[in-house]
Parts: C-alpha cells; structure tokens; sequence
C-alpha cells in the first residue's frame, strides 16, 4: 500500500538561496514521521509546500499516490491536509465550538430570511469530536484565552480531526508546555495514529519524537540526509546526523 502522503523531488528556492533542495519523502496512514534538523535545514519550507503555503519551484507532491497542485492552504484543508503551527491560529477571545468552527461555522435560517450562527450544532458537534479523542476541559464555553497550552494544543488538533485531517501536520506541539501537559498530547498522537491518520511532527525534543515516532527524516541544508526506523537507530546517532558528524548511510 503507498504513501497517503508524498514528495518527489521537491525543491524550494528563495532568489539565490536553495531552502529545500530534491527531497524526497513519505508518510502511511497511521504512521508519525517526524523531521529533525538544525534551524535553517528546511523543515519548516518543506511543511509549507506540503500544507499549501509554498509552491514547489521543481517536483512532485502526492496525495493517496495522486499528483495534486497546492495553489494555497485552502487547497490543502479541502484535501484533507491540516497544519497545526507553533501559535496554533486560535482566536483567543472565541469559545472552544467557535474555534472548532473558525471560518467554517455551521449557520442555520432565523425567520425564514436571516442566517444565523448555528450555536447548538456546533457545541454538540466539538463535544463529540472531543469525547472521541478523550479530551477533558471543562467547558466548551469557556474562551481560548481560560484554556492551559495542553488544552490549547487539544483543541487545535480536535478542529483539524473534526474537519477530517487525512494528513496531520504538528510544528513543535509540545513547546512551551509542562511535563504533564506534553505527556497528554503525547497520548492524544498516539490515539491518532491508531485512528489512521498520517501525522508529520516537526520537533526539537528528542525524548517526544522517540516516543511517538515511527520513522525520523534528518535534514541538513535543504536536503533529506537520512531516514531512520526509531527502533534501529538511537538519540547519538540522529544528534549526530544533523550536526554532520555521523556518517550517512542510507
């Protein structure tokens, strides 16, 4: 069975300067692939181009094995595509359902003539998804801003599976949380996995990548250095690999 996800050969280019240079990669349905590297390898050009913000000046990005063209992030949302950022694009000042709903929200007929927010719907509707992934806050009213960053991080990936993500995109999903806290999304990744979903992690904590992971993608100055099992390879060695003292073997 192929990738849900794919690149081939894709490159980025910034005037003079070569950010993402023929990588190649993909991610099965149910399968954490997670993209390690110094700042300035490429990681986050290279989440980009696959979440629809960048066009690729050369390659091809595949989705169920079928070249697709991003021509925004739109394109990719409507394929299935969800990018959870470091800031996570939530509107502090809104309720957990309109977040959920954010730029999607449900209406419904007022009197026969007006459209009006359909509040109901989209509170029983996030309390489902949440109930789904098992995710506790306390109430779905409550604005973004009352939330802790774990519940934060919960809600953005809940609006991402309730919109039904194909492909998982997380930049740094546990940054800046408690150790209590990143055992939770930690968990909350694991269950996606196992729901099938293709998850893409961008991380610089070793300890969280190796445990949820399957595969790590080493990158290095635009390029896709080495591709490791987690179980074949080790902490020293991925360290290695993206400061350039281990010797690649692919």
């Amino acid at each position: 069975m192929g990738y849900i996800i794919e690149t081939r050969g894709i490159t980025k280019r910034f005037g003079g300067l070569t950010a993402v240079d023929n990588v190649s990669m993909g991610v099965n349905a149910g399968e954490v692939v997670a993209i390690l590297g110094d700042n300035g390898a490429g990681k986050s050009t290279l989440i980009k181009m696959i979440s629809g913000v960048h066009k690729p000046d050369e390659g091809t990005i595949l989705l169920d094995g079928k070249p697709m063209r991003l021509e925004s992030p739109m394109d990719a949302l409507a394929n299935g595509i969800e990018t959870i950022y470091q800031d996570l694009a939530l509107a502090e000042n809104l309720n957990v359902s309109s977040n959920i709903f954010l730029g999607r929200e449900k209406t419904k007929r007022s009197m026969g003539v007006f459209n009006v927010l359909d509040h109901e719907y989209m509170l029983k509707e996030s309390k489902s998804v949440l109930d789904r992934l098992e995710i506790e806050i306390p109430s779905l009213k409550n604005t973004i801003r009352t939330l802790s960053g774990g519940q934060r991080q919960a809600v953005a990936i809940s609006r991402s599976i309730y919109w039904q993500a194909k492909v998982l995109i997380m930049d740094e999903p546990t940054a800046a949380l408690g150790i209590a806290e990143q055992k939770k999304v930690l968990d909350l990744v694991k269950s996606l996995k196992t729901q099938g979903i293709g998850i893409i992690i961008i991380s610089h904590q070793m300890y969280d990548v190796f445990e949820v992971a399957d595969r790590i993608m080493v990158m290095r100055r635009g390029q896709n250095v080495a591709t490791r099992l987690v179980s074949e390879t080790t902490a020293d060695e991925i360290v290695g690999l993206i400061v350039g003292s281990e010797t690649v073997k692919r």
